[in-house]
Formats: structure tokens, sequence, C-alpha cells
């Protein structure tokens, strides 16, 4: 390298000799095409001629160096030629059937609000034989085994609290989460 600093084409050829093929891989796995990566190789050791005198050995391998300057001209390269994205315009009859219409959103936590709303007017006693029911997916039996009630206790508890959430969701329907 000091010699290639002092402008010895002797130096250069060597250099060249010795890293051309490494750096013509490297810009053709970047870039993709080998003329290009044949260019980026010439265009790679013109700057190292030119820009000899900024290679300091201290900071790294000649190799090291050289790859580094063919490896920013090949993204370079595809930046120049690497045509911008083009911005599609926005089909407004185009709909998502994934997304959800905010009436429809609106409407089903308004019902979900009304639901939790006659939940919590039941007894304490109803509202956990409910939920365990229909939330936890336990059977009658299941439920008077964790509780430790009777099993006609249970099933007691339950018509009731069915009975009060008919009357209270009544005007809801039976789409709409009310009684069938």
């Amino acid at each position: 390298m000091a010699l290639l600093q002092e402008r010895d084409l002797g130096a250069f050829e060597t250099l060249y000799d010795r890293h051309h093929r490494i750096a013509l891989a490297l810009a053709y796995r970047v870039v993709g095409d080998f003329e290009a990566a044949e260019d980026i190789v010439q265009e790679t050791f013109l700057a190292a001629w030119r820009q000899s005198e900024t290679y300091h050995h201290a900071r790294g391998r000649v190799r090291s160096w050289l790859l580094s300057i063919a490896r920013h001209r090949a993204i370079d390269r595809l930046r120049r030629t690497r045509p911008p994205g083009q911005l599609a315009e926005l089909d407004t009859s185009v709909v998502d059937p994934r997304a959800t219409d905010v009436l429809d959103a609106a409407e089903e936590s308004a019902r979900r609000d009304r639901i939790v709303q006659a939940l919590t007017a039941l007894s304490d006693e109803q509202r956990q034989t409910v939920e365990l029911a229909y939330y936890g997916g336990l059977t009658h039996k299941e439920i008077s085994e964790r509780t430790s009630l009777p099993l006609g206790t249970v099933k007691g508890r339950m018509r009731l609290a069915m009975e009060k959430l008919r009357l209270a969701l009544a005007d809801l329907g039976p789409d709409e989460g009310g009684p069938a």
C-alpha cells in the first residue's frame, strides 16, 4: 500500500491481481448482475488508486478496505438503478371483509353492556352459578361439586337466574343475546 500511495503501477497491478475476484463476487452478490458487478470492481480499484492515502494500516487489512469500497459502490449502484416504488391509488370500493363495521361494533358493545348489567342485577349466588356454567363451561353436577352445594340447589339457582335474565334482556331478541 505504501507503493500504491506513491503511485506505483506495479503495486496497483499486484493489488488488483490479489483482490479483484473477491471484490467481483461481493459486487455480484449485491447487485445480481455480472456486467454491473464488473463495472463496480473497476470503480472500486479506480477509487483505491485515487484515494489510496485514505487507507491506514492501523484500521484494518487492505482486503477489508477494498471490499468496503466495493460494497458501498454496489449499494450505490442498486439505489441508482432501482426504480422508486409506485404509489397506488386508494380504491374506496374495496372493502376488507375482516374489518368490523363501526356501527356493528357499537351495537355489540351496547349488547355486551346490557348483558353485564343484567348479570350484576342477579344475587351473588345466582351470578356465580351462571358464570360457572357459561363462562367456566361446567355442568350442573360439576358446579355442585365445586361449590359443595346440593345439585337441586344449583339447578334452582340456575332456573331463577335464567328467568331474571330473560326478563331483563327480553327486548334484545334471540339474535342479539336475548332470550329465544
